[in-house]
């Protein structure tokens, strides 16, 4: 079966490529670098033909608001369009969990943009919302330093390895579409500046946490809801410790 993974080249793509090919599959990891370009349409028709499943973990390169807007509308137009000429009957899209809970963010305003066009179209459709991923975790803690600390809100998070995004992914590519929103999530859940506490202890940053209820993330206040799933989410084995513990040595 021919496959084709939008953003193939990327952190959660090159793994369910690699996920999917041991499987047996025929998959194009498709990516500017590989002669395939969702805003620009290059390539995307040869790269659609003969594929039964897209899946577009693609990711904006730039996140100023009307920017990366411009970009998931863009990206999602064009390729609803090919995979409706190519006959693709099944369309995957990698989301955020809590997307639509944050409006005061311009990119989970883009992603909910993202979300809709697919809900619109006539395609079958699968989309899997993913909570935030350990690899991001050093970014979001730059995004809380005020001075020399860093004020980070208590909200709880749910933080999730991307290995256990692209096994998740891997499974709701190879089933049938649900017309619907599912969700995974890291096996424990935290508050953010507990999970901040964490990171900075095991990279030895000295740099102290500060909980702060008024701290926004990328622009955004949050409640305990804001960055969890909803009920009976699939879950991810990998602690964040354990990972940590890798990353590091």
């Amino acid at each position: 079966m021919k496959i084709v993974v939008i953003g193939g080249t990327g952190l959660i793509g090159s793994k369910l490529v690699k996920n999917l090919r041991e499987r047996g599959h025929d998959v194009l990891a498709a990516s500017p670098n590989t002669g395939v370009n969702s805003i620009t349409r290059e390539g995307l028709a040869q790269a659609m033909d003969g594929a039964e499943i897209v899946v577009d973990v693609a990711n904006a390169p730039v996140w100023e608001d009307q920017a990366v807007l411009d970009f998931f509308e863009t990206s999602t137009r064009n390729l609803l369009a090919a995979e409706a000429a190519a006959g693709v009957r099944h369309h995957v899209a990698l989301s955020i969990v809590g997307s639509e809970r944050l409006p005061e963010s311009g990119y989970f305003r883009a992603k909910v943009a993202q979300e809709n066009l697919i809900k619109a179209s006539s395609i079958p459709y699968t989309i899997l919302r993913a909570t935030q991923f350990f690899e991001f975790v050093s970014g979001i803690a730059q995004s809380f330093v005020v001075g020399s600390e860093l004020h980070v809100s208590p909200a709880l998070i749910q933080p999730i390895a991307s290995d256990d995004v692209a096994a998740a992914l891997t499974e709701v590519t190879l089933e049938a579409p649900v017309n619907g929103t599912l969700e995974v999530a890291g096996p424990e859940a935290m508050p953010t500046d507990e999970l901040i506490r964490r990171f900075l202890r095991g990279t030895q940053d000295t740099r102290r946490v500060v909980p702060d209820v008024h701290a926004r993330y990328f622009g955004a206040l949050l409640d305990d809801q804001s960055l969890t799933p909803g009920r009976n989410p699939r879950l991810g084995a990998i602690h964040f410790e354990d990972w940590l513990a890798k990353s590091v040595a």
